[in-house]
C-alpha cells in the first residue's frame, strides 16, 4: 500500500494550498475564507479577468498558472472534485474587470454545474460573464458518453494564449470567441502503465495487467475502454499521433503547438524521449511544429502515464503563446 506524505487525507489540499501561497508570496494571494488563489500582478490593460479551476490533484493546473500573462484567479476543489459555486462566485467578484470575467472550464459535469451557478449569480449582480468550455480528450469522443469529450491538458495552452490576448485589451466577446475556436482546434490523448494512488485508501484506482498499458485514460482516474500490449515507444507515440490527426483532420503543412504532458510519475528523461518520437511522427504527417512544450502541467496525482496534445494555431496565436508570462509554474 502506497501512502501519501500528509497529516490526513482530508487535510492534504488545504495544507498544500497554504504551502503554495507561502512558496510564492510575490505572485499569488490565497484567499482562505473563500477558497481561491488570485494573482498579485496583472496587466492594467486587461478589460476582462480570466478565471479557471477544478479538482485538486492536477497540479500545477490550475493554481500554478495564476499570475501575470495567464489567470487572474483559480478555484481548487477537493481531490478530483469540482470547486463549489460559492468559491467561483467570490473569486469572480474579486478579480472582475470593467468588462467582466471569462471562465475557462473543463468539460466535466460538476464543473459545468458549479461554474454555471456562479455565472447566474454574477449576472444578478450585474457582472458580465462568459465561458470557454475545453473538451479536448479524444478517448471520450463517443456517442455513448452523454457529457461529451473530457477537458484535459489543452486547457493549459488555451489559458496561456487567452492570457496574452486579455493582456492586449480584448473584450469579453472577443476572448470567448477566441477560446471557443482554440478549444475546437485542440485534441489530447493519454496513456498509463499504472493508475494513480487514491489518497483515502492508499490503493491504485485500477489495476493494469503485466506488459499492458491503458490507452485513453482520463485525468480523474478514469481507466481506458481498452488495453494494449506494451510496445516500443515509437510505435505507441505514432499510434497516439494518428488518433490526434484523425480527430483534428489538419491540412498538409498545418502549424501546431505540441504538448507532452506527464501525468505525475513519469520521469523527465522519458518525456523528452516521447517528444522526440512525437516530432518524428508529426514530420511524417507533414505537420509543422511551431512550438513544443514538455513537463508535468496537468497531472493526475501519481499516475504513471503521459498525454499528448496538439493545438492547430496560426501565426498570431503562436505569438500570443510566446508572450511574456510570470506564474509559479510558467515563466518566460
Amino acid at each position: 500500500m502506497a501512502r501519501y506524505f500528509a497529516n490526513a487525507p482530508e487535510t492534504l489540499v488545504p495544507d498544500a494550498l497554504a504551502g503554495f501561497a507561502r512558496a510564492h508570496p510575490d505572485l499569488v494571494d490565497h484567499q482562505v475564507e473563500h477558497g481561491f488563489v488570485r494573482a498579485r500582478h496583472s496587466s492594467p490593460a486587461r478589460r476582462v479577468a480570466l478565471l479557471s479551476g477544478g479538482g485538486s490533484g492536477h497540479e500545477p493546473m490550475h493554481i500554478g498558472f495564476v499570475g501575470a500573462g495567464m489567470l487572474d484567479a483559480a478555484c481548487p476543489g477537493r481531490v478530483f472534485a469540482s470547486p463549489h459555486n460559492r468559491q467561483i462566485y467570490e473569486a469572480s467578484c474579486a478579480v472582475a474587470r470593467e468588462e467582466g470575467v471569462l471562465h475557462i472550464v473543463k468539460n466535466y459535469t460538476g464543473d459545468r454545474i458549479n461554474f454555471g451557478i456562479a455565472a447566474e449569480r454574477l449576472a444578478h449582480r450585474g457582472i458580465p460573464c462568459a465561458r470557454v468550455l475545453v473538451d479536448d480528450d479524444v478517448a471520450s469522443d463517443s456517442d455513448d458518453i452523454a457529457a461529451g469529450r473530457r477537458g484535459t491538458a489543452a486547457t493549459v495552452l488555451i489559458e496561456k494564449i487567452l492570457g496574452a490576448a486579455a493582456d492586449s485589451g480584448r473584450g469579453l466577446a472577443d476572448l470567448a470567441s477566441l477560446g471557443a475556436s482554440l478549444a475546437s482546434r485542440s485534441r489530447s490523448i493519454a496513456v498509463a502503465s499504472a493508475a494513480h494512488t487514491a489518497p483515502t485508501t492508499g490503493l491504485p484506482a485500477f489495476e493494469v495487467g503485466p506488459d499492458l498499458i491503458e490507452f485513453g485514460v482520463g485525468i480523474h482516474g478514469e481507466r481506458a475502454d481498452h488495453s494494449l500490449r506494451q510496445e516500443p515507444l515509437r510505435a505507441l507515440v505514432e499510434r497516439m499521433a494518428a488518433e490526434l490527426r484523425d480527430a483534428l483532420r489538419p491540412a498538409p503543412g498545418a502549424q501546431v503547438i505540441a504538448l507532452v504532458n506527464g501525468l505525475g510519475a513519469v520521469s523527465r528523461l522519458e518525456l523528452y524521449a516521447v517528444l522526440n518520437e512525437l516530432l518524428e511522427a508529426l514530420e511524417g504527417q507533414r505537420l509543422s511544429v511551431a512550438r513544443s512544450l514538455v513537463g508535468d502541467l496537468a497531472t493526475a496525482l501519481d499516475m504513471r502515464g503521459f498525454s499528448l496534445t496538439l493545438l492547430l494555431a496560426d501565426d498570431e496565436e503562436v505569438a500570443l503563446f510566446d508572450a511574456p508570462v510570470r506564474t509559479p509554474a510558467w515563466q518566460w
